[in-house]
């Protein structure tokens, strides 16, 4: 990624940099030569110098650098078993090869992208939450939302409804409480749309900052061959991605945070009315008790690494850069936060599954049946303890490769295409003035309010 979105820059015509040399930096690329770069060492202005100064390294036939086809090795060697031959640099172009926010920018992408998959994704796993926790749907109703209309509660609320319109996907859990006391649920189920939401934005206003950065010229100094001028800017600086990543990791963080409380409520009986940490044989048998434990201490790193980076600065290069934006640390921050909030997701959707258990012969809505059967193609119930980290790697491999998303996605997008008339099915919970005024309940006029 760093490699290509250098090239991206460079093809921009604006870095002062040969054809030959641009020609010469994408065989490199095409083959796979990848230099060797640190992760460590930028501190985002004047651009990634220090991991960029590594990656231009291997292309002059400097350091190591790793292909396919050699491994790791000396860079003049890895060029040469693929016919290539070390950059002979000239005026400019070190520096051209050098100044930029790729790190940043690359890292961010994967952090975007997987920010992404992952949001999607947890409204699936909590929407089977909240069918074993027996939540009612009546929290997801249209006019809930259109009355708050931020894009992503709204978009959230309708994955729900697409998932567990009892109606639509006959859901046996549903019609099993749909008459029960209940009067609303707890804030992690009745208030994902506005959660969840809120992170959907996030990653859209994001991805257009890092789409915009990714596509831009970060050199310095800029040369615009048609003024015949070469002018020093400020384009190299960090600040915007940087910014940016910080706000994604704690967007993207509060799905981790409400996942880890819906697990609590999944293993704990008073809350549940499930076994106590989803084990029949308590006792012996310890459950989900420690994968609880193991979401609460992701959530609580995350709670470090949310502490925004760019909100420190150290001046540089004898004061000369003497704001700098630590987009680095932004970038890679950022993804260890993703990864843990995958992480606790993947421990939900066992958790979940593993109460579905519970409830048989009942069935959920045919779309989170899928997700079970998927989940169940790749680890099978808890009847009493068992090394339980396979399988949690075994579930975070069902959300990275987004295939949890594959199976729900089908019936979500039908939903919407088929423009079905939403389920306002009756209970003890959803009562209206016609009802209050049949149980002689005084409706106070405007004037008396």
């Amino acid at each position: 990624m760093l490699l290509a979105l250098r090239i991206n820059v460079l093809a921009k015509g604006y870095s002062g940099i040969s054809l030959e040399t641009l020609k010469q930096v994408i065989e490199a690329f095409n083959a796979s030569c990848l230099s060797y770069v640190p992760e460590k060492g930028t501190v985002g202005a004047s651009g990634d110098l220090a991991p960029l100064s590594h990656l231009a390294l291997g292309l002059i036939g400097e350091g190591k650098m790793w292909s396919p086809k050699s491994g790791w090795a000396d860079a003049k060697y890895v060029l040469e078993a693929h016919g290539l031959k070390p950059v002979v640099l000239k005026p400019k172009e070190g520096l051209a090869l050098i100044n930029g926010t790729q790190m940043i920018t690359s890292l961010g992408c994967e952090a975007v992208e997987r920010a992404s998959a992952i949001a999607r994704q947890a409204d699936i796993v909590a929407a089977l939450t909240l069918e074993v926790l027996k939540g009612t749907t009546k929290a997801f109703d249209t006019d809930i939302h259109a009355v708050r209309p931020h894009r992503g509660q709204i978009e959230v609320a309708f994955r729900f409804r697409s998932l567990l319109d009892s109606d639509h996907h006959p859901s046996e859990i549903a019609e099993s409480h749909r008459f029960c006391d209940r009067v609303q649920d707890a804030y992690t189920l009745r208030c994902c749309p506005q959660i969840h939401g809120v992170v959907n934005d996030t990653i859209a206003f994001v991805k257009d900052i890092i789409t915009t950065e990714l596509n831009s010229a970060t050199d310095n100094p800029m040369v615009f061959a048609s003024r015949g001028e070469t002018i020093s800017g400020g384009n190299f600086h960090g600040e915007y991605p940087a910014k940016a990543l910080d706000y994604l990791a704690i967007g993207v963080h509060e799905l981790a945070a409400i996942s880890e409380r819906r697990i609590e409520r999944l293993c704990n009986p008073s809350l549940s009315e499930l076994p106590a940490f989803l084990v029949a044989e308590g006792g012996l048998n310890s459950g989900f008790m420690i994968a609880h434990c193991t979401a609460a201490a992701l959530v609580s790193e995350n709670k470090a690494l949310c502490h925004p980076s760019s909100v420190d600065s150290l001046s540089t290069s004898a004061a000369t850069e003497d704001h700098v934006s630590m987009g680095g640390w932004a970038a890679r921050k950022a993804l260890r936060v993703i990864e843990h909030v995958e992480q606790v997701l993947a421990i939900e959707l066992l958790a979940a599954c593993q109460g579905i258990e519970f409830l048989r012969p009942l069935k959920t809505t045919t779309p989170l049946e899928k997700v079970y059967d998927l989940v169940r193609s790749v680890v099978r119930p808890w009847i009493k303890d068992r090394f339980m980290a396979p399988d949690i790697e075994a579930a975070h491999r069902l959300l990275l490769e987004q295939k949890v998303w594959e199976v729900a996605a089908p019936y979500i997008e039908k939903y919407r295409m088929e423009h079905i008339p939403e389920s306002r099915p009756l209970s003890p919970t959803a009562f209206s003035l016609e009802s209050l005024r049949k149980n002689s309940v005084t409706i106070p006029e405007s004037d008396d309010l």
